[in-house]
């Protein structure tokens, strides 16, 4: 039996969605299981704390807070202009008609049929641009914490006489965890 070049994609595309996602069901029972052994469950505490602690001493800490959340807008959108950097670099390549491409198909494991390459081109693709929307998603919900952090959190009454605050360090914390949420996501991707 010859060896041909798509056994390469028949063994280790698999292989690797399999260890991809047996990793990140063992991440996700661990940390919803004994979450302070792993960074995402610590940083994840952290930031509760961090959210309340800038809450209560918001005369004192309001600058940290905008400074701190400015810098994590920054490198979201850092990570958002690369992902779509990446993809219009991606497009520009495929649809891309000079001797470029050919040098790039070599770099290709496994089969090198025009289906099966471009497959592979809009997968890349498609990750890229599935990225730069999480980022994106992440920078909106930074800028919510943004101005929700430094909101005065004065008692209201309701027409059934509950007294409340309209923002709560719980709310902000929970706003804040979808963003980091958005932005662990992809850069575990990135690691892999």
């Amino acid at each position: 039996m010859e060896w041909e070049k798509w056994y390469l994609d028949a063994v280790l595309v698999p292989s690797a969605l399999l260890m991809m996602f047996g990793y990140h069901i063992y991440l996700w029972y661990k940390v919803r299981t004994d979450p302070f052994c792993t960074i995402v469950g610590t940083n994840s505490r952290a930031r509760r704390s961090w959210v309340a602690a800038i809450m209560k001493d918001n005369e004192k800490k309001n600058i940290l807070a905008v400074q701190t959340l400015r810098n994590t807008i920054m490198g979201g959108t850092l990570m958002a202009t690369t992902c779509i950097l990446l993809c219009a670099g991606l497009a520009a390549v495929l649809s891309s008609t000079y001797s470029i491409k050919k040098p790039l198909n070599d770099a290709v494991y496994g089969a090198h049929g025009d289906f099966t390459v471009a497959l592979k081109y809009v997968t890349i693709l498609t990750i890229f641009l599935f990225a730069f929307f999480s980022h994106s998603l992440s920078i909106r919900f930074i800028n919510q914490v943004n101005i929700l952090i430094n909101a005065p959190q004065e008692p209201f009454s309701d027409d059934f006489g509950e007294i409340g605050s309209f923002v709560t360090p719980e709310y902000v914390s929970e706003l804040l965890e979808k963003a980091f949420l958005l932005n662990t996501i992809l850069v575990f991707k990135s690691m892999e």
